[in-house]
């Protein structure tokens, strides 16, 4: 693995350079880098470090093939069929989705991974290596200018060193950081949705029985839903995805907090138990953003770093890494010198991350509301229709003409299911876009 582990390592120069060495960056790194260029990640920590956003979308699996990495993968994770949802009102009500009942069923996409990210992240990093790009671990990227057409320039610094470096082009890959974003001024919060979430790691919360002992698990309550994620070594990912003017209100002692938030669903509450949190807990908020742009001369932004949404469907590191397939020919054809392919580039890579993103965010808006819980709950299979939202959260987005028009049939549906607590739905999505405008204070 080429990590340059020194200030003086960094190179003058390089084809492409990647800001952020997760998910999104590496598989960038490693695509372009295979094609032959000088590619250096620049990631301003350390890998393993923590991160949340551990459930993977089914859809994910054929990019692991592709990489090379999908045994690699599954060894390091535990294995998810599905995922079960949980009302706070109804007693032991518990309704399970197989991914393996969607409408179609790709190679490798029956099931997906539940990973830590700490472990997930530095593969994916060691992998970018191996592929031969260069690795600067605990490199931060001070700024960037594209002075001229085809250069720009980075300052850098390490511990032990500034550095200067010419790029011919530039990926931000950055994640929350939205580093470009925030360089040209393109970062607006999503004004349609808001939420709010606290999260930790548990040990000795209860799998489910059997093979469901992988399914991520959702629990609805007043104030918003909870995840629990199994993952490897008996951890617990559990999270409470919260209206963020509930979550202002935590006090100083947020760990109380949470627990207090988990009661809200006593399900929930029930299966925590006398389980031991881990880690500490994590207040996190307006999560919810867009960029104007998503590229422009000699720079693209990939995964977080151009957009997010609700984590409620698992959907970042999936977009973040199909992003990047599809960015990298973006890069690809800058790189090679052919403008009207790199013009046919951006404009796909344009269209297909506000196209998945659409498709899912209609959804994500009223997962919260009686009657998208109604029909998430319901077995009835008319027409395939909940086939079609079980392909959608497997993470088939955007090319199956049979999933689309299920999901537009689906839409009528859920409309006509809101006229009989019209109100009770309606409050539920003004409630969303209040959210939206709530300022959250960051914090444990």
């Amino acid at each position: 693995m080429n990590t340059l582990d020194s200030a003086a390592a960094l190179p003058e120069s390089v084809d492409l350079a990647v800001i952020g060495g997760g998910p999104s960056g590496s598989t960038m790194a490693m695509l372009v880098a295979r094609a032959g260029y000088r590619v250096l990640v620049l990631e301003k920590d350390t890998h393993p470090r923590f991160h949340i956003g551990e459930s993977l979308l089914p859809h994910n699996m054929p990019i692991f093939r592709r990489l090379g990495l999908l045994d690699r993968v599954k060894a390091l994770g535990v294995a998810k069929p599905g995922v079960d949802f949980t009302p706070a009102s109804e007693p032991e009500l518990v309704s399970e989705i197989r991914f393996s009942q969607a409408l179609e069923v790709p190679v490798d996409c029956d099931q997906a991974c539940q990973v830590l990210r700490s472990d997930f992240d530095a593969l994916l990093f060691a992998a970018a290596g191996e592929a031969g790009a260069m690795l600067a671990p605990g490199c931060r990227v001070r700024s960037v200018e594209f002075d001229t057409a085809d250069t720009a320039l980075l300052e850098l610094e390490r511990a032990d060193g500034r550095h200067s470096l010419q790029a011919r082009f530039v990926v931000d890959a950055s994640g929350r950081d939205c580093f470009l974003g925030r360089r040209f001024d393109l970062q607006a919060r999503n004004r349609q949705h808001g939420t709010a979430a606290l999260y930790a790691h548990f040990r000795d919360v209860p799998r489910r029985s059997g093979d469901a002992a992988g399914n991520i698990s959702i629990y609805w309550f007043d104030q918003g839903w909870i995840w629990m994620i199994p993952l490897p070594d008996g951890v617990m990912s559990v999270g409470a995805v919260c209206n963020p003017a509930y979550l202002r209100g935590r006090g100083r002692d947020v760990t109380r907090f949470f627990h207090a938030t988990l009661a809200r669903n006593p399900h929930a509450a029930r299966r925590i138990g006398d389980a031991r949190l881990v880690s500490s807990v994590t207040a996190t908020g307006n999560y919810a953003y867009c960029n104007h742009r998503l590229d422009g001369p000699g720079w693209l932004m990939i995964g977080d770093a151009g957009l997010f949404i609700d984590p409620v469907f698992s959907s970042g590191v999936y977009f973040g890494m199909h992003g990047a397939e599809v960015g990298a020919r973006v890069v690809l054809a800058e790189l090679a010198g052919d403008a009207p392919a790199a013009r046919r580039a951006r404009r796909r890579y344009r269209a297909r991350v506000r196209r998945g993103v659409r498709e899912l965010s209609w959804f994500i808006y009223r997962f919260p509301t009686p009657a998208m819980r109604k029909l998430l709950l319901s077995d009835q299979q008319v027409l395939g229709l909940k086939q079609a939202v079980i392909s959608l959260l497997a993470g088939d987005l955007y090319d199956n003409p049979r999933v689309r028009w299920r999901l537009r049939l689906f839409r009528l549906v859920y409309w006509l299911t809101c006229l009989p607590e019209l109100a009770a739905n309606l409050k539920v999505r003004r409630q969303g876009r209040r959210n939206a405008s709530v300022v959250f204070d960051h914090g444990h």
